[in-house]
């Protein structure tokens, strides 16, 4: 075969051409319905409305963009809209043109013109008084009665209101708005005193100097500062004293908490002594010279000085020598109590100074001085 005489090859045929885009269908339409809505959005707001849904859905039907594109034109046509209502002044004057415009229909059908304003405010109904209970039933009883209840913090602190059973009502404001009645409680937490005003410092009761003063007369003093009877708290002073319960109207007050001068925010706790110790500045424990966990002044019978006619001669195992007397393996010499090996004779669970001191019970158990559960040092089982 002659390659010079073979036929030439065919150019191939060229692709056929896509059709034309229709113009609804161009980007430049899509445009155009987003200027659009603006448009009727600046003179009508509930047409501007339907021509952002009607925006919207041809956004995703016309124009062949990517997902994420018809997105963006959508949330570009709400905001177009926001933009030429607000320019227009639909947004602020539309509940008032069609609250007007119904009048004037209502007013155009019957014959008679609409009425003009009062000068005078018309008389308001009597409000429920709410101040002074919990927030949450206020809040309640007021939408019994048909309102629309509001809430803040009253003090100028601005917190939070979250728990409504912990706050307790100041003042109250009551309005109205298109028929509705309104009502906004001003409160602060259970507890605090009101402010002079919404919105003001609260006023706490600022603690006076109560040392030295009896625990009846310091309660009158903070009581008629208005701090809550139930808020004050008594403890002893003495680590090694207990409190008289409910005998201790005459005992002196030794140490407060909070300061003098500091404002009285939570609880009141006041440190008590007997008049007969008064407040020593000797350190945080009584005398006690028989380490029987008992203050002094409260032991009247001083138990190293226990003697009695049994405590001479020897009867079953037991004796006395020069003044000393053993039984059982313990002995005491000198008037003072000691278990075998020296160690003074303690009772398990009473008040006990020094701390780090050793003891044994009278079965022989031995102990050791330390903190207890309350954080007084008492005996413990070493």
């Amino acid at each position: 075969m002659n390659p010079y005489n073979s036929a030439p090859a065919q150019p191939s045929p060229a692709p056929p051409s896509s059709p034309a885009r229709p113009w609804w269908r161009t980007t430049r339409a899509a445009l155009g319905i987003l200027a659009l809505v603006a448009f009727v959005g600046a003179f009508s707001f509930p047409l501007g409305f339907l021509a952002l849904i009607a925006a919207v859905v041809l956004m995703w039907v016309l124009p062949p963009w990517r997902w994420f594109a018809k997105l963006g034109a959508s949330i570009g046509a709400l905001f177009l809209l926001t933009i030429g209502s607000g320019l227009g002044g639909q947004l602020d004057d539309a509940d008032q043109a069609g609250a007007r415009n119904d009048a004037k229909s209502v007013a155009e059908a019957s014959g008679t013109p609409s009425p003009k304003a009062s000068p005078s405010p018309a008389a308001e109904p009597e409000v429920p008084n709410y101040r002074g209970k919990p927030l949450d039933d206020a809040e309640a009883d007021a939408r019994d009665s048909g309102y629309t209840t509001g809430r803040h913090d009253a003090s100028a602190e601005d917190r939070s209101i979250v728990l409504r059973s912990g706050w307790v009502v100041c003042f109250q404001k009551a309005d109205h708005d298109d028929g509705r009645k309104l009502i906004d409680f001003a409160a602060v937490k259970r507890g605090e005193p009101c402010p002079k005003k919404d919105g003001a410092k609260i006023p706490w009761p600022t603690m006076p100097d109560l040392l030295e003063r009896t625990w009846r007369d310091s309660v009158t003093v903070l009581t008629d500062l208005g701090v809550d009877e139930d808020a004050i708290d008594a403890e002893a002073y003495y680590l090694n004293d207990d409190l008289a319960e409910g005998d201790h109207d005459t005992w002196l007050v030794c140490e407060q908490d909070p300061e003098e001068g500091a404002d009285i925010t939570a609880e009141v706790t006041l440190g008590l002594a007997h008049p007969e110790v008064g407040c020593s500045t000797d350190g945080p424990y009584l005398g006690d010279k028989d380490d029987d966990g008992r203050p002094d002044y409260r032991d009247r019978t001083d138990d190293r000085d226990h003697t009695d006619a049994r405590d001479t001669g020897s009867s079953g195992g037991s004796g006395t020598t020069g003044g000393s007397s053993t039984s059982g393996g313990s002995s005491s010499t000198g008037g003072s109590s000691t278990g075998g090996g020296g160690a003074p004779v303690v009772h398990p669970g009473s008040f006990c100074s020094p701390p780090g001191a050793t003891g044994v019970t009278s079965a022989g158990t031995p102990m050791v001085c330390g903190p207890g559960s309350d954080g007084r040092n008492r005996w413990r089982s070493a």
